[in-house]
């Protein structure tokens, strides 16, 4: 074995790695998998503050009408989307697949279907807005239709993201599972 100052050991010109052992493809795609979906849980862990500081801020009056609305409906809903997240989160420390199940499918009814909803609710004051140029809810002199929709837009690739990868993670981990089996 050479050190890192000295001479390349003796018989060998370096091309000897092959034989080496190197991590299995579906242990790096975990890692990897893991990573992107943690990520993506911390900024809907953001959003999710977010609109639950917006949400109190309208409750309590804390600022005028005029400066934060009331919230709309699918928001009350949507506050149940950090559950699927926390799940996702639990099943990453011992890849436990019914969690990720879990989680992928309490994605589906607790934020999909809120931004859906939303989505729909939303709709004839963002029709208004545009064909007539009226507000009637403002989020700090912003149409609230408005930022609400971009926050739509964001959370839905959030999700959506967040659903492909946990597919994939899921499918890295049944694979694992199934190497294993074999042995």
């Amino acid at each position: 074995m050479a050190s890192r100052a000295g001479p390349r050991a003796a018989g060998t010109d370096g091309s000897d790695f092959q034989h080496r052992e190197r991590v299995a493809m579906h242990y790096q795609m975990s890692v990897t998998l893991k990573y992107e979906i943690k990520k993506l849980i911390y900024v809907h862990l953001i959003v999710w503050l977010l609109l639950v500081a917006k949400m109190s801020v309208g409750h309590l009056r804390l600022l005028s009408h005029d400066q934060v609305a009331m919230p709309y409906q699918w928001e009350y809903p949507y506050l149940l989307s950090i559950v699927p997240s926390l799940l996702g989160l639990l099943s990453f420390p011992r890849n436990n697949i019914s969690y990720l199940v879990l989680s992928m499918i309490s994605m589906g009814l607790f934020s999909i279907a809120p931004l859906i909803y939303g989505s729909m609710e939303m709709f004839p004051a963002a029709q208004q807005l545009y064909r007539h140029g009226k507000a009637y809810r403002f989020i700090f002199g912003f149409s609230a239709v408005s930022v609400m929709y971009l926050v739509l837009v964001l959370v839905v690739q959030v999700h959506a993201w967040q659903l492909y990868y946990s597919k994939k993670l899921l499918d890295s981990w049944f694979t694992s599972t199934q190497e294993k089996k074999r042995k």
